[in-house]
């Protein structure tokens, strides 16, 4: 997946040139995984650059550092600007911006409160997060041998970096035995998520998903998803998923800001469907770049203007 760097980062405050965005290596978040954080895309529109959901991303930002007692110096409208601002200062016409909370340099010892919060917004270019014609072709997963954290252990509502720590064993696994990516399931014997996605299923023609109560973060690129395919007349259910649906299914997709709507065509070497990406994915992903791009009206309000500066 490409990277591309870009010329300034935000850092608790003021622009700093890329290279000079450092930390000490004492910080809390290096050694305890003290840190929440967002993903979100800036899509060149035909109207400008325009960050998708960026108000509800650095609510849920927001969120996140409250479940962890983190108190934040910033509102989520006054990130929103930054992150706006990011993207200007860089040039950047698409590209991803991630905003970062995290417990800085106090106490080295597991109680976090010592240790003042930080935070970063960085915005750079990136590609297709599941590899060149994901998107067009689907991707082959597998089922992960780990486990999804169970409920009352880790608040898989907040999107912290602690998390993705279950994340990325189920990713190398995947990669190591030849998957783009796994599929988690939870403590229930029920489908979670992916390493880093939200999962869809079309079983009997309805739409259905994992719901908040299987231990997955309520992505807000599953909302979107969601309220398309309802406004579109599809049928969807949020529900728990069996692993084997998976085999059994006509349609698998993957959702989130960097993945954002990829087809999966098999599952443990088991074709899904047709393979390749179904009818109602192919439906969904297009009314979706539709909105990204500007070329069908976002009735929905979903597209920040970077070019718009609050009064």
């Amino acid at each position: 997946m490409p990277f591309t760097k870009s010329d300034k980062i935000w850092m608790n405050g003021e622009f700093v040139p890329w290279d000079e965005a450092k930390v000490h290596v004492l910080v809390h978040a290096l050694h305890y995984g003290s840190s929440v954080f967002e993903g979100m895309r800036c899509y060149d529109t035909v109207n400008g650059p325009a960050i998708l959901r960026l108000r509800d991303h650095m609510k849920r930002l927001v969120n996140s550092a409250k479940i962890y007692r983190m108190e934040l110096n910033y509102t989520a409208d006054e990130l929103s600007e930054v992150a706006k601002e990011a993207v200007r200062i860089n040039n950047l016409d698409e590209c991803y911006v991630r905003p970062l909370a995290y417990r800085g340099l106090g106490d080295v010892g597991v109680n976090p409160r010592p240790c003042p919060v930080e935070m970063m917004i960085a915005a750079w270019g990136w590609g297709a997060y599941l590899g060149k014609g994901a998107v067009e072709q689907g991707v082959d997963v597998m089922v992960s041998s780990w486990t999804r954290f169970a409920p009352n252990t880790l608040p898989a509502m907040s999107k912290s970096g602690a998390n993705y720590m279950n994340g990325q064993l189920v990713k190398m696994e995947a990669i190591d035995n030849g998957f783009v990516e796994g599929i988690i399931i939870n403590t229930a014997g029920h489908v979670s998520e992916g390493s880093g996605e939200n999962l869809f299923i079309v079983l009997n023609g309805r739409l259905m998903t994992p719901p908040i109560s299987a231990s997955i973060l309520p992505g807000l690129t599953r909302d979107c998803v969601m309220k398309l395919a309802k406004d579109k007349g599809y049928e969807v259910v949020e529900q728990d998923i069996p692993r084997e649906a998976l085999y059994t299914c006509e349609e698998v997709f993957l959702t989130g800001s960097a993945a954002e709507i990829t087809p999966v065509r098999s599952v443990d070497r088991v074709q899904v469907g047709e393979g390749g990406r179904g009818p109602i994915t192919k439906d969904l992903q297009e009314h979706y770049a539709g909105i990204t791009s500007g070329r069908i009206e976002d009735t929905y309000g979903w597209l920040e203007y970077v070019s718009q500066v609050a009064v």
